[in-house]
């Protein structure tokens, strides 16, 4: 699930900076969001 950051973390050893999107696991995903330490970025066409 791809995710924007609103606060900037450590992730498996990779840094997460706010304001950009990561691609992460579904349920890490999911406890962010409901935490508001990110928010869902729509998916999109990649052939677009």
């Amino acid at each position: 699930m791809k995710v924007k950051m609103n606060v900037q973390t450590a992730y498996h050893g990779d840094l997460l900076r706010a304001g950009k999107e990561y691609e992460i696991d579904e349920e890490t995903a999911e406890r962010w969001i409901a935490s508001r330490l990110a928010e869902e970025v729509p998916e999109t066409s990649e052939d677009e």
